[in-house]
């Protein structure tokens, strides 16, 4: 056993290193930064690319120039940066660009408290681009998860054409914690889907698919825009054939709902009561589970690890046989809305924290036992 000792942010780099990625651009944010000097300093020696853009615009411009020449890319930012970085998100959205956003959220509204973490961007990575198109947000509750989740990351990034975000927070971002590195299991890594035949239409594809790439700056021509386009890349207001493309670009992410939903969950024998959480705090739903069934008050709980796109199924079938369903979030409530519109047949109870502290398993336990 070789045992590592790492923040959730070095952990998210040496994913990312790990899924193929040769180019980092980013502006320093706390509690993002050290995402960048993990990259500044594992990037070069393996011939990658570590760039500091003048701003968070102009590193996600990079990052989205790296992408279209046929980079694996990540950039890492927090709330404020991500504010600015949603013009580019949709235009990676709409042309298809894969990215991999860390959001490092930290407590907000607003500038916030830098050195304090929430979950306070949960809804902005999934409405904060126009169009209401879908993307992919995955959550990880440790450094562990921070490593395997960007390996997913990319590999969803690459197969879908899309932006994915990554949405740690402080507290998993800058906590040093201990794992076997070289015992953890990634998933295959996955490139994108190159193109190979004689005439090339940029964003031809299956109406559930992601289109076939070739790199801007090769042999072939290859047309990108901002502008609503046909297959061939070219500017349109033709109403079939915008319907057409925003159809595909809903479908190829929602067709793929059940392999895209990652998780965990903990179904105790006898209980009546399921906690639904992500994020750190699942980490003191589980500290609180422990408790209540050591005191012969078992609780199950769901740990969700991907929240957009919302996974439908793995709710309903999860919460069927339970009674009392709790939701906790490090935020004033913006996933439990999802859950209640899912869950339309249950009663479900709710408890946010956003204050600069963590949900101590103690609380967990007063509002289940106040339930």
């Amino acid at each position: 056993m070789a045992l590592s000792f790492m923040e959730g942010n070095e952990a998210l780099a040496r994913g990312a290193i790990a899924a193929g990625c040769k180019f980092f651009a980013g502006y320093p944010i706390t509690p993002a930064t050290t995402i960048f000097n993990s990259m500044l300093k594992m990037l070069p020696p393996i011939g990658g690319i570590c760039i500091q853009g003048e701003d968070e615009i102009a590193s996600m411009g990079y990052c989205i120039g790296a992408s279209m020449a046929g980079k694996k890319v990540l950039t890492a930012t927090s709330g404020p940066g991500i504010s600015l970085y949603s013009e580019q998100i949709s235009f990676a959205i709409g042309s298809e660009i894969p990215l991999v956003i860390a959001d490092v959220q930290r407590l907000g509204p607003s500038t916030g408290s830098a050195t304090r973490g929430a979950d306070s961007d949960i809804q902005f990575l999934r409405w904060g681009s126009t169009s209401g198109v879908p993307v992919i947000v995955l959550v990880p509750k440790d450094a562990l998860d921070c490593y395997v989740l960007a390996v997913h990351a990319f590999n969803y990034a690459e197969e879908f054409r899309c932006p994915v975000f990554i949405a740690s927070n402080k507290e998993i971002g800058m906590t040093r914690e201990s794992f076997d590195l070289d015992a953890v299991s990634l998933p295959p890594i996955i490139d994108r889907k190159l193109f190979n035949g004689d005439k090339y239409l940029p964003f031809e594809a299956p109406p559930d698919a992601a289109p076939p790439f070739l790199p801007i700056g090769g042999k072939t021509i290859v047309r990108q825009t901002s502008s609503t386009h046909g297959p061939d890349g070219y500017i349109t207001i033709d109403p079939e054939v915008i319907a057409r493309n925003q159809e595909r670009l809903r479908k190829k992410i929602h067709s793929a709902r059940e392999r895209i939903t990652l998780f965990e969950k903990n179904i105790k024998p006898g209980s009546d009561t399921l906690i639904i959480s992500y994020g750190v705090s699942a980490r003191a739903v589980e500290d609180a589970a422990t408790r209540l069934d050591s005191q012969g008050k078992p609780v199950s709980f769901l740990t969700l690890k991907s929240l957009w796109p919302v996974p439908e199924n793995l709710l309903i079938q999860t919460a069927k046989p339970f009674k009392h369903i709790l939701v906790i979030e490090m935020n004033l409530g913006q996933y439990v809305n999802e859950i209640r519109r899912v869950l339309y047949d249950k009663k479900v109870q709710f408890y946010g924290q956003m204050n600069g502290v963590l949900i101590s398993p103690e609380k967990i336990m007063e509002v289940i036992e106040n339930e």
